[in-house]
């Protein structure tokens, strides 16, 4: 995870992240203070379910608005190979780090391999992690909506380099009465060990939307669908962890918020839940708890 210095709503991603508002009440330093408090004590919370965290913090130079979710630029893999993605907005660019690197090598953690996409962005072809790319790693299927951030091109490459099925479909979600590309893949969906957490509403072709529930049945997922409202608060950007006492679901206040009792109940008879308020974040970043944290295998 990373500490923010400088956050705020990023001028360069919300001409295409519509969940990203202002707070006008705020100045600029007033939401970095609260973002950095709301990070640190969901930094604290996680800690105390046995979940181990590594805190990487950001700098005054370069500006990175967005450095707070890392989980965009750089993904972790389980034979000690990293990927390095290629960004939307030029200022997150700006996010990619050896700090990182060099803050879990002095952990111990040891990287055989990285592979680096970031070329792309010379032809303007992104696909932005696991943002882009809900994982299913234990069953190797890569779930991706394709939008201006998510290439399908370079999606399939990745599915290649890794040894991952690919599933490609598009997501979408209304605004102004018009049918626009959800951002990320993982805005509308999650995948645990045995459920999904999806939004089938957001995918208007019948065929795309059955071909996905089919593959999540086929691996043994239990389909837990929310609603469009229910991901505008974040309810689809969970991730599952693993804590002191077993695995833990992760979300935000807000997302816990928007379910109903019978999502609640069925979700806690697959794991345990943890919700963790990070108003200013969400507001602000157009992000959740998800996008916060970047898995280290």
């Amino acid at each position: 995870m990373v500490r923010p210095y400088r956050f705020r709503k990023n001028e360069q991603t919300s001409v295409n992240n519509y969940y990203q508002k202002n707070i006008a009440a705020l100045s600029n330093d007033q939401i970095a203070t609260q973002a950095q408090t709301e990070f640190d004590a969901m930094v604290s919370t996680l800690q105390s379910h046995g979940i181990s965290v590594t805190v990487v913090r950001d700098t005054e130079v370069p500006d990175t608005p967005d450095a707070i979710f890392p989980n965009n630029w750089i993904s972790f893999h389980e034979n000690h190979k990293i990927a390095v993605y290629p960004m939307f907005a030029s200022n997150r660019r700006l996010e990619r780090s050896d700090r990182v690197l060099e803050a879990l090598e002095n952990q111990g953690a040891t990287f055989n391999d990285v592979i680096d996409y970031t070329s792309a962005e010379e032809d303007e072809v992104y696909l932005e992690g696991t943002g882009s790319m809900v994982l299913d790693r234990e069953n190797r299927i890569a779930y991706c909506a394709l939008s201006p951030r998510s290439n399908e091109e370079l999606f399939l490459e990745f599915c290649e380099d890794f040894e991952f099925t690919p599933i490609v479909f598009s997501a979408f979600q209304s605004l102004n009465n018009k049918r626009l590309a959800i951002y990320h893949t993982n805005v509308m969906m999650s995948v645990g060990k045995d459920f999904a957490v999806v939004c089938l509403d957001a995918i208007d072709d019948k065929k795309e939307r059955k071909h996905l529930v089919s593959v999540l049945k086929n691996s043994n997922k239990e389909i837990i669908p929310i609603t469009e409202s229910q991901t505008k608060l974040f309810a689809g950007n969970m991730l599952q962890l693993l804590g002191s006492s077993g695995p833990i679901l992760v979300m935000s206040q807000s997302a816990y918020d928007s379910l109903l009792p019978k999502q609640i109940q069925t979700l806690s008879s697959h794991t345990s839940l943890l919700s963790i308020p990070i108003p200013t974040v969400e507001v602000c970043g157009g992000g959740s708890v998800r996008c916060m944290m970047a898995e280290i295998f």
